[in-house]
């Protein structure tokens, strides 16, 4: 067991002067699973790669338990990898795909298969240990992936998007055991993906990650509902979030939107560009499961462009009556409306979220 710490880590590759990784700073505690999600390009396998020793770090520090491994070679972290290539050797048996690092390292014969026969209880692979790779089905080999991992009993497990080459309903079931393992075995986890599905369910927290930046460290939950930035709130969440250009006025205490729709907040907002009781432009974001239909009453008035009737839920794309902008609601049950039908929306005041439009920074109320 062992907890991973990040101090102004930043990476810079050789005759580049662009900083792929720039200053993350943050601590990923003992038996805690903290998954990386970004976009591609963004860094989050670059930092991975880090913590594995595959990359060197070219500012800051990085420590495993309290011990700084910026120059430790990575057999000496006492880290297992599982990639998203699985990576097995086709002519060795499941058996022997999950011995041989053990083997490697001159670990007696009775404890490997010890180890083995646990690891192969864990993941369900006992009946499969005398079968080679191509025998086997996608699932069945990342699991062999992982118990080649679990068997070195590390200090950290680095998951480099491993379910990315499995198709939508293995991933679903693939991460779901992937979360019953880590918390068993509780062993100190670093998760790296672009879905944030997975993200969601697997983190105890996440570190969102844009263009080299932490953008927000935190649980699940509170990255989805109180997301730091528009760029989180933008990346979480399925449809994406609405973006609406308005302005703060009077008091702080409600926001406008372009065509004169006025909304009202919860309380006065804090720490944005409204100095001195000015007024300020600001970016409104709504989150699609906020909207509620109401034709009687409704703020926002839509003219429908499209709606996907997905079953227990239907998806509206429209476009805001009064200036124009589209807007996404999702909502509950089948609603049968058309191109070109009209409907409104009302949105309760404490499901705005407020950015600065320039930095794209939370302002809080």
């Amino acid at each position: 067991m062992a907890e991973v710490s990040f101090q102004a880590v930043g990476k810079t590759y050789p005759g580049s002067r662009t900083e792929v990784i720039k200053g993350i700073s943050a601590r990923v505690a003992d038996g805690e699973l903290m998954v990386l999600l970004g976009p591609s390009g963004c860094g989050k396998s670059t930092l991975l790669r880090m913590v594995a020793g595959l990359e060197r770090i070219s500012r800051g520090t990085m420590a495993i338990n309290g011990r700084i491994v910026n120059d430790l070679e990575p057999k000496d972290r006492n880290i297992a990898m599982v990639f998203q290539n699985y990576a097995l050797y086709p002519h060795m048996s499941v058996f022997d795909n999950m011995a041989y690092g053990l083997r490697i390292a001159r670990i007696p014969r009775a404890e490997i298969r010890a180890r083995v026969a646990e690891a192969a209880q864990i993941l369900e692979l006992t009946p499969f240990l005398k079968r080679k790779p191509g025998q086997l089905s996608g699932g069945q080999r990342q699991r062999v992936a992982m118990g080649r991992a679990i068997v070195r009993n590390p200090q950290v497990f680095l998951f480099d998007e491993p379910l990315s080459n499995l198709d939508a309903k293995l991933r679903t079931q693939m991460r779901v055991e992937i979360k019953k393992l880590q918390t068993r075995l509780g062993v100190t986890s670093l998760y790296v993906t672009h879905d944030q599905a997975e993200a969601m369910t697997l983190a105890d927290r996440i570190m969102v990650i844009n263009d080299g930046v932490a953008e927000q460290v935190a649980p699940p939950l509170e990255v989805y509902r109180r997301p730091a930035s528009a760029f989180v709130a933008g990346f979480i969440g399925t449809p994406a979030m609405n973006f609406l250009a308005g302005r703060l006025c009077g008091d702080g205490r409600a926001v406008e939107l372009a065509g004169g729709v006025r909304l009202g907040l919860p309380a006065p907002v804090a720490g944005g560009p409204m100095a001195g009781g000015t007024e300020g432009a600001i970016t409104v974001g709504i989150r699609p499961e906020s909207l509620r239909l109401d034709n009687g009453h409704g703020d926002l008035a839509v003219a429908v462009d499209l709606t996907e009737m997905l079953g227990a839920d239907s998806v509206v794309h429209g476009r805001l009556a009064d200036n124009g902008s589209t807007l996404v609601a999702r909502l509950s049950g089948i609603v049968p409306a058309r191109p070109g039908d009209r409907l409104r929306f009302t949105i309760a005041a404490d499901a705005l979220h407020l950015f600065d439009t320039t930095s794209g920074r939370r302002l809080d109320a």
